[in-house]
């Protein structure tokens, strides 16, 4: 598996529709937004998963204690049942190395 330091560069405006047609019918990245299905993203990066205040967690996610930045985001996002054996997350993932980099690229400007 290819690790984020040998991803290409990710391009934010093209990772923003990524997350409208893949995953903001599940979550946010407003700061101060409500929870959807899936917690809210503000401040996502250097957060340890399953600890954002107010949502409901699965144990497997609170028990993974992974810390969210890139190298993180971008083996998960390729699979995250994989990456979080038991997450309630029903994202199959992206394959696409380019895709996964935009998108991290994006939540990097819209979560901070």
């Amino acid at each position: 598996m290819a690790s984020f330091g040998e991803a290409p560069p990710g391009n934010a405006q093209a990772g923003e529709k990524i997350f409208r047609t893949k995953c903001a019918q599940c979550h946010s990245v407003d700061k101060g937004g409500g929870h959807k299905q899936g917690p809210n993203l503000n401040g996502l990066f250097g957060r340890q998963s399953g600890t954002t205040a107010g949502y409901s967690y699965s144990a497997a996610n609170k028990n993974k204690g992974v810390i969210w930045e890139e190298s993180t985001l971008y083996d998960y996002l390729l699979n995250p049942k994989k990456y979080i054996p038991g997450t309630k997350m029903v994202f199959p993932g992206l394959k696409k190395p380019q895709e996964r980099a935009d998108l991290i690229a994006y939540l990097k400007e819209s979560t901070a």
